[in-house]
């Protein structure tokens, strides 16, 4: 699994700096739209770091795409079959947060993914970040709070959530064991 992170990793910073370069952008214009400093994105383009969650959000808003949209571009083209050996692995360096592309096709409207959250972490995405999709969750094992523009919702095993409007949402697993749920992703 590590390969596959390591990987992922090396193909997130080069589709991060393709992206800046098609637009024309310098560091400074794509730090201005994301709200990154421009010392961070040039880390992550070098792959020197590994972007968290949050500045993965930033800077695919910045380029007017979903975090799942920049993931799907950095994965490359797809098959129908999906095999679990070669499914792309990310891990969030901040949280803990693993996250499995388990299907994704830019000629297919939905993906699946899987995360593990380890206990007592929380990631907030921004609005933004939903933009152009329709999610639901559906959490495996453990328990999952969702937060989502201030209602928030606790979710045990077997509980499934789907999303309304766009808002800042939050994933928080406050209990001491692993958190494992799967997202369902429809682009529109």
């Amino acid at each position: 699994m590590d390969t596959l992170v390591d990987d992922l990793s090396q193909r997130l910073a080069q589709r991060i700096r393709l992206e800046r370069d098609g637009r024309g952008w310098s560091l400074a214009d794509l730090a201005e739209r994301s709200g990154v400093s421009k010392a961070t994105i040039s880390k992550i383009e070098r792959a020197e770091v590994s972007p968290t969650a949050v500045v993965l959000v930033r800077l695919a808003g910045a380029f007017d795409l979903t975090l799942a949209g920049l993931m799907l571009r950095a994965e490359g083209q797809g098959e129908r079959l999906s095999r679990a050996a070669t499914q792309p692995v990310w891990r969030d360096p901040e949280s803990g947060y693993l996250r499995r592309q388990v299907f994704s096709r830019p000629d297919h409207p939905v993906e699946l993914v899987r995360v593990e959250l380890p206990p007592k972490q929380a990631v907030t995405l921004p609005a933004s970040s939903y933009a152009h999709i329709r999610q639901l969750v559906w959490v495996l094992s453990g328990s999952l709070v969702i937060t989502e523009g201030g209602t928030r919702y606790p979710l045990a095993a077997g509980d499934c959530l789907g999303f309304g409007p766009p808002a800042e949402t939050t994933f928080a697993n406050e209990s001491n064991a692993p958190c494992t749920y799967v997202v369902a992703l429809a682009r529109s």
